[in-house]
């Protein structure tokens, strides 16, 4: 059971000033303007998982927020329980990425297992006036990493191409983000029909002319034409927690998020750092507010296209930025990245993308300060 800071957050949450959104936020909102100065947000997310018991071996892994970002986001810690034989927190040795790990003996009755995480989150906005007064750099390892390629994020060939295209005659690495920022805004559209957060095969979308999806889909692609035009970017994978208060019913979602998963991405810019970006979200916002199906130039989704290219509302829970992980005691295939409870028996691994065949809820609660 780690109890590192979780029983702080209590204190926490008395210390944080309450956020200046919150005694208007039943008002409609004018505009989407994410802020940090709209203050820290406590939240509190339980998952539990209760897979089948098939007469083996049962296996589950739960993503843990992993992310340590002073700037926007602070894991609180994790307390878990349940009827598991063996439970331990295990990483990625690449990313990082934290989970919890469990295995069921063979016979447990009514295996079970219940992970709460506390983070505190807030709003980012990159101020594009004020650059960095000296360049900055990541430190060679972590250039090298979020520049490379992954299974599913190839750098060369067809993506290699695209993204010379994309930033032809763009002068500077900002420039070269917008521009890839806005071909994707322009050239996709997000696909209700496609199973979770989709997959992220960027190679297969460029050569079937299939740029549809969701959010892996098409924030994988910005980040893989990113890294194919030399920029160092990352998705992050995470889970929404609260509704968008900015009266966007697409951009959030509270209580029972078990199929509230959302990955973002970030470009590092030598001015400011990393960025985030959202285009995924753009395309959200075209497909699911009403009426439905808007133009780009509709006045709902102008700000929003403006504001996610250096901005997000945090009403979010960042896991990982983790690519093509293996799963901690498990022989079966790895994974293009963590964003669901996985979970596997000798007949192999569980449909994380089907949270009532698997048997796992996930459910988040804003915690207010006393």
């Amino acid at each position: 059971m780690d109890r590192r800071n979780f029983l702080k957050t209590s204190t926490l949450a008395a210390s944080l000033a309450v956020p200046a959104w919150a005694a208007r936020a039943a008002a409609p909102a004018a505009t989407f303007a994410p802020s940090p100065a709209a203050g820290w947000r406590l939240f509190e997310v339980t998952s539990r998982v209760e897979p089948q018991q098939t007469g083996g071996l049962v296996r589950a892994w739960v993503p843990l927020p992993s992310m340590e970002e002073a700037e926007w986001f602070k894991p609180m810690g994790n307390l878990w329980s349940g009827n598991a034989s063996l439970m331990r927190e295990v990483r990625d040795p690449v990313y990082g990425a934290r989970m919890l790990y469990a295995e069921w003996a063979p016979g447990t009755a009514s295996p079970a297992l219940e992970v709460v995480s506390r983070f505190a989150t807030r709003d980012r906005a990159i101020d594009f006036s004020r650059p960095s007064a000296t360049p900055l750099a990541l430190p060679a390892a972590e250039h090298a990493l979020f520049t490379r390629a992954t299974e599913l994020l190839p750098t060369d060939g067809i993506v290699r191409d695209t993204a010379l295209q994309i930033t032809k005659g763009a002068q500077g690495d900002e420039a070269k983000a917008r521009a890839i920022y806005e071909w994707v805004v322009d050239n996709t559209s997000r696909n209700p029909g496609t199973r979770g957060c989709g997959l992220g095969d960027i190679k297969t979308m460029l050569e079937t002319d299939t740029l549809s999806g969701k959010c892996a889909d098409l924030n994988s692609l910005y980040v893989g034409l990113a890294r194919a035009a030399g920029l160092p970017a990352r998705d992050i994978y995470g889970v929404r927690v609260a509704d968008s208060r900015f009266g966007y019913k697409s951009l959030g979602k509270s209580g029972d998020i078990s199929k509230a998963q959302h990955c973002r991405a970030e470009v590092f810019l030598s001015r400011f750092g990393w960025v985030p970006v959202d285009p995924a979200d753009v395309r959200k916002v075209v497909l699911e507010e009403p009426p439905a199906n808007l133009a780009l130039n509709d006045p709902k989704v102008i700000p929003v296209r403006k504001q996610l290219f250096g901005a997000w509302e945090t009403n979010w829970l960042a896991y990982n930025d983790a690519h093509d992980l293996k799963l901690y005691g498990s022989a079966g295939p790895t994974l293009p990245f963590l964003m669901y409870p996985q979970g596997e028996s000798a007949a192999g691994r569980f449909d994380s993308l089907d949270p009532a065949a698997f048997r796992y809820t996930l459910t988040a609660r804003e915690i207010t300060a006393a």
